[in-house]
């Protein structure tokens, strides 16, 4: 009992000891927790997120998914939304001719602009922010159903018809495009097409007619996009019109229907052909080349001089099909062809068709299941930065001047 005694009383005065420590004469604390800050962290007495950090936006890899976290609302549902451009997608891919995967597009454009922001719009490219500029409202996507495609298709077009009759808001000074060609004289929201294959044009060509009447095409793309069909194979369609509409024939369904002007240029263009007559039915549609390899002989600028003089002042629809850039770069694709531009390149040309008249624009065929490491849906994502800076600037830019005028190449 003697021996426990002792070590109870030694215990008490190293306690004594501790508190004395713990404390000077004037009562301050050396280190040791107050007592009632130790009961309000276990007692849920803590102070509230915003009262201790404030309004804190999401990091670049969190959040709900939208483009470059723009707002986001489903605009065909909410009938009060409005913006002056507006980012659609339209998960369709069941007119594709060799690998499908596009209905996955929007998705992956969305999560490769991940690391974009509203308020890190600027760069020294353009010299400015889109957002600066215009308002910009993500509108999800189109409800496409993935078994017909006749509806499919009539959905698109429901759905663009329904988003051009918006009014847009007074932020973008472009909006004077819109109603300098519209047949009702008023202005109208544009639309950044998020797709999809290609044929997904085809409903946003007669959606935009009924707004504009027949518009001049810029074609970004490895390939036509013209042919009268895409296929030779046995066995009769139980519906023609359907079956001759797809990804590789909807410029020609285009032209049929009177949607498209005859001052309209492809871009980027090296395809395998039936021969020449798919180029003179090609031109029959409407259209002029520019052929990847014009790059390397007459350089960026004369192909932007090229598809500048070649739409002139008419209305312009610009689609941007993935695989006009060269597939070691964009490998997300369904038909990928070897030999494409570079990114760059294509950033470039894209720059110097700011100030053109761009009633809409869209970027198709990006498909994940092909891609690696998200760099297809990474480009794309860029290209689609690159497409809101040119709807709305009124000349090609110039950049940030940091380089000595005289000290500048052609060289890429």
């Amino acid at each position: 009992m003697n021996t426990l005694s002792a070590i109870t009383n030694l215990l008490l005065a190293l306690a004594s000891t501790r508190l004395v420590l713990a404390h000077d004469q004037n009562g301050h604390s050396h280190g040791q927790v107050p007592l009632d800050d130790l009961r309000r962290t276990r007692y849920g007495e803590d102070p509230l997120w915003k009262d201790k950090y404030g309004e804190v936006g999401d990091q670049t890899f969190s959040g709900l998914l939208s483009f470059s976290h723009l707002p986001y609302t489903a605009c065909l549902m909410n009938e009060t939304a409005s913006f002056d451009i507006g980012i659609l997608g339209m998960p369709f891919d069941t007119g594709v001719s060799y690998r499908t995967g596009a209905r996955f597009g929007p998705y992956a454009i969305r999560s490769g602009s991940r690391p974009q922001l509203e308020s890190w719009g600027y760069t020294v490219a353009w010299n400015s922010s889109p957002y600066e500029l215009t308002n910009v409202l993500d509108c999800g996507d189109v409800p496409v159903n993935p078994f017909d495609n006749a509806l499919a298709l009539d959905q698109m077009e429901i759905a663009y018809h329904t988003l051009l009759r918006r009014t847009p808001t007074n932020k973008d000074p472009s909006k004077d495009i819109t109603k300098q060609f519209a047949k009702d004289g008023q202005a109208h929201p544009r639309i950044v097409s998020l797709g999809g294959d290609h044929t997904i044009v085809l409903p946003v060509l007669r959606a935009l007619n009924k707004v504009y009447g027949p518009v001049a095409v810029i074609h970004f793309d490895a390939h036509l996009d013209t042919w009268t069909t895409l296929s030779d194979g046995p066995g009769g369609p139980t519906d023609p019109k359907q079956y001759l509409t797809n990804h590789g024939t909807f410029f020609y369904v285009a032209y049929n229907e009177g949607l498209i002007a005859n001052n309209s240029i492809h871009a980027g263009l090296r395809c395998k052909m039936t021969g020449v007559e798919d180029l003179n039915n090609d031109a029959e549609v409407g259209f002029q080349f520019v052929t990847s390899d014009d790059i390397d002989t007459h350089g960026p600028d004369a192909i932007i001089e090229r598809i500048r003089t070649r739409v002139g002042d008419s209305p312009v629809y610009l689609s941007l099909d993935i695989d006009v850039v060269d597939p070691g770069m964009a490998p997300g694709t369904g038909t990928p062809e070897a030999g494409g531009w570079s990114t760059r390149e294509v950033k470039r040309i894209l720059r110097g068709l700011s100030g053109l008249n761009f009633v809409g624009v869209d970027v198709v065929e990006v498909s994940p299941p092909f891609d690696h490491s998200e760099v297809t849906g990474i480009a794309a994502a860029n290209i689609v930065h690159d497409f809101l800076e040119m709807m709305v600037n009124t000349k090609p830019p110039t950049g940030f001047p940091h380089w000595p005028s005289s000290a500048r190449h052609d060289e890429l």
